[in-house]
């Protein structure tokens, strides 16, 4: 579904990434794990057309994204729940989805995905008329997972999920991953909290200072001596 070969990116002078491959199948999730500054958030907003590569090529079921216009990439079924989740605070929960539906194909959709979102996260249904920045932080990371998934999206980027959440509600966040996950969903999840991601995962790519240092499925990385080391205090 989705292609990285041999990406280098960066801002200005400055370069994150260094010749980063890697893929993601239909129907799999894959995460990748690294400590902070690694250049995990760089390859996210490269996928979604935020920054374009400095060599390389990325490919959603054969299309070149960055051959694509930033704001036609969510038409390729791309949708990205940033880190620190960017809803609009000011506007209700019932609002902030609205704006995940704002293209013309999600717009003919919009009360079927509404119902699916509410499904998935019952608390947004409850809280559907309330401000997103007076939620807790679990509920706003619900919202802005709810709004990506009201584009209807075949491939869901899913950006520090767990950032700034209490460990229960972290808990809580992978939980909903799971779901998501059974619903046939696409997902490419980055975040340093290995433990838990390498819990909700198929297989994972290690990146640390821009470049895939271990590739393997989710098992094999959990056991390894170095990931164990590094990441998961054993």
């Amino acid at each position: 579904m989705l292609e990285l070969k041999s990406i280098d990116a960066g801002y200005g002078s400055f370069q994150a990434l260094f010749d980063v491959s890697l893929d993601v199948k239909a129907g799999e999730a894959v995460g990748v794990i690294g400590p902070n500054g690694a250049g995990k958030t760089t390859l996210m907003r490269l996928i979604s057309g935020l920054i374009r590569p400095l060599k390389g090529r990325i490919a959603m079921e054969g299309t070149d994204v960055g051959a694509t216009p930033p704001h036609r990439i969510v038409s390729l079924g791309i949708a990205h729940v940033p880190e620190n989740r960017r809803l609009f605070p000011r506007l209700t929960v019932s609002d902030n989805l609205k704006m995940g539906a704002y293209m013309q194909g999600a717009r003919a959709k919009y009360a079927e995905r509404l119902e699916f979102v509410f499904d998935l996260f019952p608390r947004m249904k409850e809280r559907r008329n309330q401000m997103a920045g007076t939620m807790s932080g679990g509920e706003q990371q619900m919202c802005a997972i709810g709004r990506a998934l009201m584009s209807n999206p075949k491939l869901l980027l899913l950006d520090e999920p767990s950032a700034g959440l209490a460990p229960v509600v972290v808990q809580q966040v992978f939980e909903l991953v799971k779901r998501i996950r059974a619903s046939g969903l696409t997902v490419l999840i980055v975040e340093q909290n290995v433990q838990q991601v390498l819990r909700v995962v198929d297989r994972a790519y290690l990146l640390e200072a821009g470049s895939i240092r271990a590739a393997g499925t989710a098992a094999e990385l959990a056991a390894s001596d170095t990931i164990k080391q590094a990441y998961l205090g054993v």
